[in-house]
């Protein structure tokens, strides 16, 4: 497993997953049955491999706040696809997804999901460069090199920002993306500039002690300040099992909260869960993600109508689906509770 994920291997990168062996599990929108006092299955898709923002589903499963709640979660990865197709046909209940790519599957037609819950409270992601180059915001991008990914979403975004901020986006020069661990680019001079999240590529140049620049989209334009991760459930089966829902969000919710309270102790419980991980860096990114998951909302989870809609009617204004997004769907507070 790549310990340095990037954007890219979150939501673009599904294909690299395809070998990871997937639980089985069906296709219907029920909840599985369970008899008696057994707990009820679920299946929740990761969006790719173990990290951060999955903290607190590891932890409610590990402190037994599932079971308590009567359900028994198993946590898949993705086999062939992210986990949006899977939340859609009903093959996992619950999911790890991304406002924007929750656009792409409503555009397209695969409205079988929702989103439930916000994972972190704001968009994190920005662009990260050698200290060096003295890029502290979007102009500073003019005349050097940026990693696309070759999404027009992505390009979009940071065209918007440089132009916000003064700059002329034709003076950015566009390399192809392919690498996965940004400092390791830098270090072999291939890019400049990379588009990251700060809870992961960020912290991970703090414990290999690089020295790098980082500004965020949203310090320069609020439009960018979209719910990325979400936590994401089947839509029909939302609706036909409410009480559900509601309890694996309890669950969750208090797995986010332990992860706040005690960031070290969390990272323990994912890092035994999945020892593959770099613990020092775990441990960095969970300190830094404390502070983030609920960080200025009333509590974990929270999405906000108005920053849902502004960032959906962006991606229509500026054609970026492929067909225009009704910009109050896709999202429901109806089940996580206070």
């Amino acid at each position: 497993m790549n310990k340095n994920l990037t954007r890219r291997s979150f939501v673009a990168s599904a294909t690299a997953a395809a070998g990871m062996a997937l639980a089985a599990c069906g296709g219907s929108n029920a909840a599985p049955e369970a008899s008696g006092d057994a707990l009820t299955p679920i299946t929740f898709c990761l969006d790719y491999t173990p990290n951060t923002n999955h903290t607190g589903i590891y932890v409610a499963q590990e402190q037994g706040f599932f079971a308590e709640e009567g359900l028994d979660v198993t946590i898949v990865q993705p086999a062939e696809d992210t986990a949006e197709a899977m939340l859609g046909t009903g093959q996992a209940q619950f999911g790890i997804s991304y406002q924007d790519y929750i656009a792409n599957s409503y555009a397209g037609g695969n409205t079988g999901l929702v989103a439930v819950a916000a994972v972190i409270q704001h968009n994190t992601s920005g662009i990260m460069s050698p200290k060096e180059l003295g890029v502290t915001s979007a102009k500073g991008m003019e005349g050097l090199r940026y990693a696309t990914w070759e999404m027009p979403v992505e390009q979009a975004t940071v065209k918007q920002v440089v132009e916000k901020d003064g700059g002329d986006f034709s003076k950015v020069q566009l390399v192809p993306y392919t690498v996965d661990d940004e400092i390791s680019g830098f270090k072999a001079d291939l890019f400049d500039t990379v588009w990251v999240y700060e809870g992961w590529a960020v912290q991970n140049a703090i414990v290999q002690g690089y020295e790098a620049n980082y500004f965020s989209f949203i310090s320069i334009d609020d439009v960018f300040d979209y719910y990325t991760p979400v936590i994401a459930a089947n839509t029909a089966f939302c609706e036909e099992n409410p009480e559900v829902v509601k309890a694996f969000l309890r669950a969750a919710k208090k797995g986010y909260e332990f992860a706040i309270a005690d960031p070290d102790a969390a990272a323990d419980i994912l890092c035994t869960a999945v020892p593959e991980l770099d613990p020092a860096l775990v441990k960095q990114s969970s300190s830094f993600l404390a502070g983030e998951y609920q960080s200025d909302a009333a509590s974990w989870g929270l999405i906000e109508a108005d920053r849902w809609s502004a960032f959906f009617q962006w991606l229509n204004d500026n054609n970026l689906v492929e067909t225009p997004l009704d910009v109050n769907a896709g999202w429901t507070m109806d089940y996580l509770e206070a």
